[in-house]
């Protein structure tokens, strides 16, 4: 288990095996994600938003861009 000490500034310096582990470098983004009370998992955020193409298959159907500002308008104005 690797352990780290937090600074009088709120900084941890973290092991060199969970760098290497989560791929993060430095000037990565890393994010504290809540999963319980009083606990956290510590994710890296490095990945590109392309990185998500496919990650559901391919669409089942098709939907145009004047579908979907037609949809997002009925919906908008159905909550006033």
């Amino acid at each position: 288990m690797s352990t780290a000490t937090l600074t009088s500034k709120g900084q941890i310096t973290i092991p060199v095996d969970v760098r290497n582990a989560l791929k993060v470098d430095a000037g990565d983004r890393v994010e504290f994600v809540q999963i319980a009370p009083d606990r956290y998992e510590f994710v890296a955020a490095t990945k590109d938003v392309s990185a998500l193409k496919g990650m559901f298959g391919p669409a089942k159907k098709s939907v145009s861009l004047e579908d979907m500002q037609a949809a997002i308008a009925q919906r908008g104005a159905a909550a006033r």
